[in-house]
Formats: C-alpha cells, sequence, structure tokens
C-alpha cells in the first residue's frame, strides 16, 4: 500500500544481462524533505533515478511520483518534476533567457508566465547577468545553473538531481551549494531527492539519507540518526615511506584504538571515544616515531557511510 509520499518505490528492479543493478528496491521519500541519495559507485542510484525519469525502464517493479506510476504513465507521472539527470546539453547559439522560453514553451505555459517565469528563474540561479549571452561561452558550472534552472521552469513539486556538482571546480560547487540551500530554505511543498559522493555537501543540504549498496537499500533515516556521533572516528594516517606491519601493531597497541589496517600507503585506523581521546591520540601517534607527517579525520557521517558499505559488501 502506498504511504502518500511524493516519490514511492516498490519492488523496483534493473537488470542488464545477469547483471542486477537495482534489486528489489523499496525506498519512499517524504514530503518536503531533502534526501541524499548515497552509495559508492555501481550502487544504482543513477540507474534508479533514470527509472524514475522514464530516461530507462525497469525490468520489474513499480515506481510512483505523485501517486502515478512512471513505468505505466510517464508524461502524467512526471508534470510537476524537474529533474537534473546526466550532462546536460544545450543549443550553443540560444541564451539562457531563449533556452527557458523554448522550455516553458514545450512544456505549455503562457507567454506572460514564462516571461515572468523566466526572470524569477534567472535570478534564482544565478544567471541574471548572462541571461542575453550565448550559452556556448558558459563554464560547466554556468550550464549546470541553467539545468537546474530548466528543472524549476514548471514549478516542479519534486526536483530529482543526479549529482548535481559532478564535474564542477571548486568554485562552481559552492555556488551550486549555494543555490540548492536557498531551493531549500525559501522554498514550500517542494521534496528533494539527490545523488552525491560528496559527504559534506549532503551534511550541507540533506535532512535525510537513503543510503544503497549492490542496488538494496541499507539504511534511509533523518540525518541527524544516521551521522550521529558515536565517538567512532577513522582516521587515515600518513607516515614516510611505505607502513609495516610493525608501524601497524605498534599503533594497535594504542589506547582506544579499534583498528588499524594498511590503506594503499597510509594506515586506515579506527577509533573510539570523545575530544580527550583523540587528543590523545594525536599525542600517542606522535610519540610513536614512526613518521607521520600527517592525519585525515571522517566526519561522524563518513565514518558511519563507510562503516554501513562494509558491512554491506
Amino acid at each position: 500500500m502506498l504511504s502518500g509520499n511524493p516519490i514511492e518505490i516498490v519492488k523496483l528492479r534493473k537488470e542488464y544481462g545477469e547483471f542486477v543493478a537495482v534489486n528489489d528496491l523499496d525506498l519512499s521519500v517524504k514530503k518536503n524533505s531533502f534526501t541524499g541519495f548515497l552509495g559508492p559507485n555501481g550502487a544504482g542510484k543513477s540507474t534508479t533515478l533514470k527509472i524514475l525519469t522514464h530516461l530507462i525502464n525497469a525490468t520489474s517493479g513499480e515506481a510512483y511520483i505523485n501517486g502515478i506510476d512512471v513505468t505505466k504513465d510517464p508524461k502524467k507521472a512526471l508534470t510537476n518534476v524537474g529533474t537534473v539527470v546526466e550532462t546536460p546539453e544545450f543549443y550553443p547559439y540560444l541564451t539562457p533567457k531563449e533556452t527557458l522560453k523554448y522550455v516553458g514553451q514545450i512544456i505549455g505555459m503562457s507567454p506572460e508566465s514564462i516571461m515572468s517565469e523566466t526572470d524569477r528563474i534567472l535570478e534564482k540561479v544565478k544567471m541574471a547577468e548572462w541571461a542575453d549571452k550565448r550559452i556556448g561561452t558558459f563554464s560547466k558550472g554556468m550550464r549546470q545553473r541553467i539545468a537546474l534552472g530548466q528543472a524549476l521552469m514548471n514549478n516542479p513539486n519534486v526536483i530529482i538531481l543526479d549529482e548535481p556538482n559532478s564535474g564542477l571546480d571548486p568554485r562552481g560547487q559552492a555556488e551550486m551549494r549555494e543555490i540548492l540551500k536557498n531551493l531549500r530554505n525559501n522554498s514550500n511543498n517542494l521534496t528533494v531527492i539527490m545523488s552525491s559522493h560528496v559527504l559534506h555537501e549532503v551534511s550541507d543540504l540533506c535532512d535525510r539519507i537513503a543510503l544503497i549498496n549492490h542496488g538494496k537499500l541499507i539504511v534511509h533515516d533523518d540525518i541527524s540518526i544516521i551521522g550521529k556521533d558515536d565517538g567512532t572516528r577513522r582516521m587515515i594516517v600518513k607516515v614516510e615511506g611505505i607502513p609495516d606491519s610493525g608501524m601497524i601493531e605498534r599503533i594497535l597497541q594504542l589506547n582506544n584504538v579499534v583498528s588499524a589496517e594498511r590503506f594503499g600507503n597510509d594506515i586506515d585506523v579506527t577509533i573510539k571515544g570523545d575530544d580527550s581521546i583523540r587528543v590523545k591520540f594525536y599525542n600517542d601517534l606522535g610519540a610513536l616515531n614512526i613518521g607521520v607527517y600527517g592525519v585525515n579525520e571522517d566526519s561522524a557521517l563518513e565514518t558511519t557511510y563507510l562503516k554501513l558499505i562494509k558491512e554491506s559488501r
């Protein structure tokens, strides 16, 4: 039975020959939520979103948007949906204003609505300054903002984004995050699902997380619950040269170290404890004299994410 949420996925399956990309996936996305759709490469994220947007067909199962099955009536199901999936393509000789006018005409908007919405959306995606410039001269980040503008033209109540920051430089990523944050904070009755590999971006934007691996749902809950800090931290310890078993054994002898193993040319260490325990770990690590020149510490969400992915293998 459907729950009435704007996105409902029921026993969704996609097979490519013997390979199962999406494996009887069940997922219900809450109304007015901003859900981060996470998982490693090959987990089934993009395949799921492409089925939701009717870019590919499912092998079996159902996918509902606003109560309408995309697999059976895609045109009606996608009426109030905005999407940015795959690399956006544009006519390079058109301007952003002309592009949004063209999109508005395709979806049946009135000339008056097209004019007012175009100006409003170009302001929202921070492209008003370039409204009359040819898109062929734009950077990838600017094109991505126009793609998001297209997705907003029909005033959707559901937006589906597949790694909107993929391939952008740091400035472009920051600009896109700011636009999405403003969209989240200033839009009523809007549900967003966004796939991403950037966990700090998800922490900044999302209130819920759905994590999948091997096409199956692992966990789906509020980010405050999934990313709750239980004191466990993953540390990547960088040492001069190649770490050996002796180094790892000495780290394992330190207080509050849960595990330590070689990770490429580094050492992957998990510790558990509060801030004072982590401070003591840094001090004890330095006293070992094993040539440590740096330590990268994961956030609580990153540590939980990696633990859940490892357990689901």
